[in-house]
């Protein structure tokens, strides 16, 4: 008796009461042979239950499935209302051709200055080189595609034969890049390339179909399973581009991670700091990406997997909108909280990749209505005018729940430069349940998750997952429909609570991760960990964007005193990527100096 609770609705809910709430996540760190005991025991039928049990009973999940009267009605994908139109924005058509989408892109850019790239000074700062840098050198016959593709290949030769190994890629066929190369020379040669993305090396994560090759999702057996018979609908628009597809990037096994751990075909290194983590699950394509070999990789973002290693690897990483990009040929193609989002060196990268990908599906534009893409002209001289009338919403415990301060320092001051440079204004807000926030996320993409997965894990497969992913199985299987029911209507509540904090702000602005990248341990790199705690360090603000459907950028802004890069993240309004990517390029702007130069680096565009 007395287990019940009932929550008032969410209109009437006084905010003046809301006290944050400091979350420690109750679960044992294992890894090496204890994680494989540790597993047994789980899968075990009776002692397995009581474990798994005693962890959610622990982390007050079952008081706030189980036991809590919700009484919103469930909302089982985002349902966005109404949004005000953008200013100083250009509307892209989403059914017209990639092409046509990215030039227009380019033409919202600001000016390009081949000098400011190609100084001959060797005291110049470290800058990545950009897709427009790429473009240049190849028009102006400083090099070709061809020869950027053999200085790939050999970078891909040594980061082959590290000690530590660093593995990339987990598919790769250095004669297929030389085949794209060599057609996108001879592009460039008779005066005719396809676009700006023409001749640009991108990776692809290893969950997003790329033919010919397979898809494995990071496992060793997914490709047997699910056979590549087409592109996906994003991976078809960068090629009808001319973008140079280099391979599948590696990643957290089936995206069920938020490290990069990879037991399967090696743990992917963070060019920062080759002892670390780069995050995940999209680790590949944010290591290759900081690495210098690629302009560009496409991840997906279900819990922050394109925005945490980005932050960590000291990049940028784009979640649009929940329904703005097409799923088809995605592994995590039916859930309800994933995206298709593009990692890139720098905000105007992510802008071009973004304009070539985006287009939503027939079904997503039934039933969420998208409001037609646009972007932000930064060209425009009122473009600045319109950064000053920007509204920045801070939760402030929220903010500075970090593992070290160097981190909420890092992102304050870039808001205070903000304020001083363009006149943005932060406004302190506040935003309640985030605990009920990750507990409905954990249970809607956990459900979503083993109900695909469990066909093929109740088919003899399980022994093939990693002990990483059997553990969060467990938990995923152990979640009831009732429960993935109350996620939902936790999920409509939490809109309301946003859709009213947006009539009073513009974006809503965070630290991306609440930790700098992790220590690998060396028992990990053979048979894989299970740290919830570090995942709640590093999930901790991303999880909403998800959930609520809403677009999110992580843009790197400096590092701690190890060297190790700290993000900041950005949320925005539903449909309204503009302001995110606007306020993006201004952020980075302030930050363009001094950048550090990762350890593991590669300038394959002049040649190391």
């Amino acid at each position: 008796m007395g287990k019940k609770k009932v929550m008032l609705p969410a209109d009437e809910v006084d905010l003046a009461t809301v006290k944050y709430q400091y979350e420690k996540i109750e679960a044992p760190h294992v890894t090496g042979f204890w994680l494989k005991f540790f597993v047994k025991l789980l899968e075990a039928p009776l002692i397995g239950s009581l474990i798994i049990s005693h962890l959610k009973k622990e982390n007050k999940m079952i008081e706030m499935l189980r036991n809590t009267v919700i009484p919103e009605a469930p909302m089982f994908k985002p349902e966005f209302p109404p949004q005000e139109s953008e200013t100083e924005v250009v509307l892209l058509d989403e059914d017209g051709k990639p092409e046509e989408r990215v030039e227009l892109a380019l033409k919202i850019l600001p000016d390009y200055d081949p000098a400011k790239s190609w100084s001959a000074d060797s005291s110049s700062p470290f800058r990545y080189w950009k897709i427009r840098d790429y473009a240049y050198a190849y028009r102006s016959k400083l090099t070709t595609p061809s020869v950027v593709a053999e200085r790939f290949i050999s970078a891909m030769d040594e980061f082959n034969s590290k000690k530590p190994p660093t593995p990339l890629l987990i598919s790769y066929d250095p004669e297929l890049i030389r085949k794209q190369a060599a057609a996108s020379t001879r592009r460039f040669e008779e005066g005719n390339p396809l676009s700006v993305l023409d001749g640009i090396f991108m990776a692809i994560k290893d969950d997003i179909d790329c033919c010919p090759h397979p898809s494995k999702g990071g496992t060793t057996f997914f490709h047997e399973v699910r056979p590549v018979e087409e592109d996906a609908a994003t991976v078809a628009r960068l090629r009808s581009c001319g973008a140079i597809l280099v391979g599948k990037a590696n990643m957290h096994e089936l995206g069920l991670g938020t490290t990069g751990n990879n037991p399967n075909h090696g743990t992917a290194r963070n060019p920062h700091a080759p002892e670390r983590y780069t995050g995940g699950s999209s680790s590949g394509p944010a290591a290759i990406v900081a690495s210098g070999l690629c302009s560009a990789a496409l991840g997906t973002d279900g819990g922050g997997s394109v925005r945490i290693p980005s932050s960590l690897c000291g990049v940028v990483g784009l979640k649009s909108t929940y329904g703005r990009t097409d799923m088809r040929g995605s592994i995590c193609d039916s859930g309800t909280v994933e995206i298709i989002g593009p990692i890139t060196s720098t905000v105007e990268d992510a802008i071009l990749v973004y304009a070539a990908i985006l287009g939503s599906s027939t079904a997503d534009r039934i039933a969420l209505r998208p409001s037609l893409p646009c972007l932000p002209n930064l060209s425009s001289n009122e473009s600045s005018d319109i950064l000053g009338s920007v509204r920045m919403g801070k939760y402030t415990e929220w903010f500075n729940d970090v593992f070290s301060t160097e981190i909420s320092d890092k992102c304050e001051d870039i808001l205070n430069r903000l304020l001083e440079t363009y006149g943005c204004k932060t406004v302190e807000i506040v935003i309640p349940e985030l605990h009920e926030m990750r507990t409905a996320h954990i249970v809607s993409i956990g459900s979503e998750s083993a109900c695909g997965l469990n066909p093929d894990f109740e088919d003899g497969k399980r022994v093939k997952f990693t002990y990483d992913t059997r553990t969060n199985l467990a938990l995923f299987q152990s979640f009831s429909a009732s429960d993935y029911v109350a996620a939902q209507c936790l999920r409509r509540r939490l809109m309301y609570y946003h859709t009213e904090i947006f009539k009073k702000v513009d974006v809503i602005v965070t630290p991306t991760t609440g930790m700098t990248a992790p220590v690998i341990p060396p028992a990990a790199l053979s048979s894989g960990e299970t740290d919830l705690q570090v995942s709640g360090n590093l999930m901790r603000f991303v999880v909403t964007a998800n959930l609520l459907g809403f677009p999110a950028i992580s843009v790197p802004v400096g590092y701690d005193k190890q060297g190790l890069p700290i993000g900041l993240q950005i949320i925005g309004r539903p449909w309204c990527e503009a302001t995110v990517l606007r306020l993006a390029a201004a952020v980075e702007e302030l930050c363009a100096t001094p950048k550090k130069k990762p350890l593991q680096f590669y300038d394959i565009l002049k040649g190391n």
